[in-house]
């Protein structure tokens, strides 16, 4: 069984950094991409970064580019997002997502099969 459980959140000033650290379980990390998302009170959720199985493959959602980035370890069986020049409109619960299949990259929210429970990111103006 597919288990992802995030850690990292908090609450933040603006412009400042946090970095979202998810441990995977379960099956072979190395073979499948990962990605985060958030979902802001009151709004759907979101695609926010995605990485291929091997870590050389990334994208990102246009709001993001440029502050966050995605990298993974998978001798840690571990992604991260790293997230800088936080601002308040970055305020959501961020979850930890795992690919239904191997060796491709995407970022549909429907292509994933496995979630986290979730962390809060709290950004003050």
């Amino acid at each position: 069984q597919v288990q992802l459980v995030e850690s990292g959140g908090g609450l933040v000033q603006a412009g400042g950094s946090l970095r979202l650290s998810c441990a995977a379980s379960g099956r072979t990390f190395s073979w499948y991409t990962m990605g985060w998302f958030r979902q802001p009170p009151g709004k759907e959720r979101d695609f926010v970064a995605a990485i291929n199985w091997s870590g050389d493959s990334t994208y990102y959602a246009d709001s993001v580019k440029g502050r966050f980035t995605i990298s993974r370890d998978n001798g840690k069986n571990t992604v991260y997002l790293q997230m800088n020049s936080l601002k308040s409109e970055d305020t959501a619960v961020y979850y930890c997502a795992a690919d239904r299949v191997p060796y491709r990259l995407v970022r549909t929210i429907y292509e994933y099969a496995y979630w986290g429970q979730g962390t809060q990111v709290t950004v003050s103006s």
